[in-house]
């Protein structure tokens, strides 16, 4: 409808590009003012009038198609009002097409999304919940709109922590314990390692001595890495799997080691390193930043060197329209030095095309919460009271449910909760898991849109022969213009619009936020309209809008990272 009203002004408004007029275009704040809306302030300086005499003037020179009801101005704004049943034929018949809110923008383009990236040899923690759910959103966001996305899971598996590791597991570890208790018994003595090195410094140097070993590809150092990696990716993979999760790389820190010489002498060769008592450096107090080290005084690479060879060859591989690195806020700094130096090496592309995507920090808000230890929250802890405290909620409130029914729902609705919790906040703001609130089935919670979309299936599972009854083409469009109907039509018609913005904005608690408003807006429409009345016409038109809230219910929570339940 934006752009059929978009198509009628592009004449009147001979300065704009059609793409920047259905921008403009806006739904009022009031329904007695209209269901769209055309401000004329941007035109006041090109045309020389006051807005309010031009959109009065394009008001009267726009013959009234038969899709609008009439058109009016209100200030400076011209007002459009729909033709109802035209607008329920347009919405629902856009709707039931299986590419609704899908476009080609992205088409032959890639987007590379760095994230999650929990660090070897130690639990995944409450920490990296935060960048795993956004940068997961981001992928289906981007997807979604056609692009090409490269997964990537940026793992920390390289440094002196390893040299640690190994030198703890030689004096107090076991191959038995490690192979009985995993990361758990690597955390054990990596903790035990920083506790003796307080009384034997010497430790420190041992651990150095390993890390070299490493760096110099001694066999027994590296087969003893490569071990805890592989232990570490066992258990990370069983966590991404409860979440609904997947990777299409796992390519860490360690992955681009033997291309950071390269990087050295790339930046030796454009005059940008500069020794700095023993170490290397790129300076960059001309932009106001501390200096990039690239080498440290023993010769050795850190892991801004490994990030400047990661974006070298992943513009290489993918040629990536955009790269975007999902880390937390503490990293601002960082990131805007390495992407400095990547422009100051002549790539323009930098300016946009490499992107950090900040968020804020978890609160546990005051609540105790079951652990393993210490004051590390883990992830798969917090995962699996969730799914055991909607699982009680669902045996109280539908105790019919078989135990597979149950156990599946829980295991859903409740990763459904801590996802949601976590993305309807916007990501630079700090989330706060309060229980009595991300399970509840009531609020701005995923349980409550999650329940919506079962109301849905609900409905539809009573009506017989539904399908054939909304795809029918003589639908009762003329039915569906009650208040609650159109404004359940106008969220629906808003879905394509919201994930443009969320993309835009790299921002997922947009489509969080809207995926609340539809499930609101459908729960309004439940109230005020019965569906299974005995009228075919009306049945089949109020089964027609069930349905299509219940997809694009579904496409929301999809885009989220969240899953669907028939039955709760």
């Amino acid at each position: 409808m934006k752009e059929k009203i978009a198509g009628l002004l592009k004449d009147k408004v001979t300065d704009m590009e059609l793409e920047d007029i259905i921008n403009l275009i806006e739904q009022p704040p009031k329904p007695e003012l209209g269901d769209f809306a055309f401000p004329c302030f941007r035109l006041a300086k090109v045309m020389r009038k006051a807005p309010q005499m031009i959109a009065q003037e394009i008001c009267d020179s726009i013959e009234k198609p038969d899709y609008l009801e009439k058109i009016v101005t209100e200030g400076a704004y011209v007002n459009f009002f729909t033709n109802k049943t035209f607008f329920a034929k347009d919405v629902i018949t856009s709707a039931l097409d299986d590419n609704f809110g899908s476009s080609d923008e992205g088409k032959g383009q890639t987007i590379c999304i760095d994230y999650s990236s929990p660090n070897v040899a130690k639990n995944f923690h409450v920490g990296h919940l935060r960048t795993t759910v956004i940068g997961n959103s981001l992928y289906k966001i981007f997807s979604k709109l056609g692009y090409n996305v490269e997964r990537i899971n940026h793992l920390g598996d390289w440094g002196t922590q390893f040299g640690k590791l190994i030198v703890a597991y030689k004096n107090w570890g076991s191959e038995e314990a490690v192979k009985e208790k995993g990361i758990e018994e690597l955390m054990r003595i990596y903790v035990l390692f920083h506790e003796e090195a307080e009384k034997n410094p010497e430790l420190e140097d041992e651990a150095r001595a390993w890390f070299h070993k490493m760096e110099t590809g001694d066999e027994e150092a590296l087969k003893i890495w490569e071990w805890f990696i592989d232990i570490s990716l066992e258990e990370f993979k069983r966590i991404y799997k409860l979440m609904g999760m997947d990777f299409d790389h796992f390519t860490g820190e360690s992955f681009y080691r033997n291309m950071t010489d390269d990087v050295v002498k790339t930046l030796t060769d454009h005059n940008l390193l500069t020794d700095s008592e023993g170490a290397k450096i790129v300076d960059l107090s001309e932009y106001d930043m501390a200096p990039c080290l690239v080498v440290k005084n023993d010769g050795s690479s850190i892991y801004a060197t490994r990030d400047l060879a990661a974006i070298m060859y992943r513009k290489k591989t993918y040629n990536f329209t955009k790269c975007l690195y999902v880390t937390g806020q503490e990293q601002k700094l960082h990131f805007a030095q390495v992407f400095k130096v990547i422009e100051l090496l002549g790539n323009d592309w930098a300016k946009d095309g490499l992107v950090h995507i900040p968020y804020g920090l978890v609160s546990l808000g005051g609540e105790k919460l079951s652990t393993r230890g210490g004051n590390v929250i883990y992830a798969e802890d917090i995962l699996k009271e969730a799914i055991n405290k909607i699982r009680e909620i669902i045996e109280e409130k539908n105790p019919d449910l078989s135990a597979q029914e149950k156990d599946e729902a829980a295991r859903i609705v409740g990763v459904g909760a801590v996802i949601f919790n976590d993305l309807y906040n916007q990501r630079i703001k700090d989330v706060s898991f309060k229980w009595e609130h991300i399970t509840s089935f009531e609020g701005e919670t995923g349980p409550y849109v999650q329940y919506t979309y079962a109301r849905c299936s609900s409905i539809l599972r009573n009506i017989p022969d539904y399908e054939n009854a909304i795809n029918s083409s003589d639908l009762d469009y003329s039915v569906l213009t009650d208040a609650a109907s159109v404004d359940l039509l106008k969220e629906i018609s808003r879905f394509g619009a919201v994930i443009t913005d969320a993309s835009e904005k790299f921002e997922p608690s947009v489509v969080a936020r809207y995926a609340v408003d539809l499930a609101q807006a459908f729960n309004r429409f439940y109230t005020d309209n019965r569906i299974a009345v005995d009228e075919e016409n009306v049945r089949n038109a109020r089964c027609a809008v069930t349905y299509i809230t219940r997809r694009v219910l579904k496409d929301s929570l999809d885009l989220l990272g969240i899953g669907c339940v028939e039955r709760m």
